[in-house]
């Protein structure tokens, strides 16, 4: 997943096919084989978002409580482009959160290793 928080919002996308109660999330997807956790925080975020980003850490990995899903975390830098749903196939909206409308969005709240992230951007 990438972490992309910019001027204190962190991106959030919609999903056009939600999973389970899993509405909201951030850009990311499924590493393919041969592909860094990172490379595909990168991938992944231009491919869902339209933005150009390069990966600065990981935050960390879980088995995701609503997927089941092992998720790697991915500080990411904006380096070019405009956040929109760039594969409307995958991604209805996007939207920039600032911290305390973030559980609005992701009423579970985020991973804390995440939510430190932002806290301290």
């Amino acid at each position: 997943m990438a972490v992309i928080v910019n001027e204190g919002r962190l991106l959030l996308i919609r999903r056009s096919i939600p999973e389970g109660e899993l509405v909201w999330a951030l850009p990311g997807g499924t590493v393919e084989q041969g592909e860094t956790a990172e490379r595909a925080a990168v991938r992944e975020a231009l491919e869902e978002t339209g933005l150009t980003v390069e990966a600065v850490e990981k935050l960390g990995e879980r088995v995701h409580p609503d997927t089941g899903r092992r998720i790697a975390y991915v500080a990411c830098r904006i380096l070019a482009g405009t956040a929109h749903p760039a594969s409307q196939r995958e991604v209805c909206a996007v939207a920039w959160a600032a911290p305390d409308e973030i559980t609005r969005y992701v009423p579970r709240g985020l991973y804390p290793p995440v939510q430190a992230y932002i806290g301290g951007q």
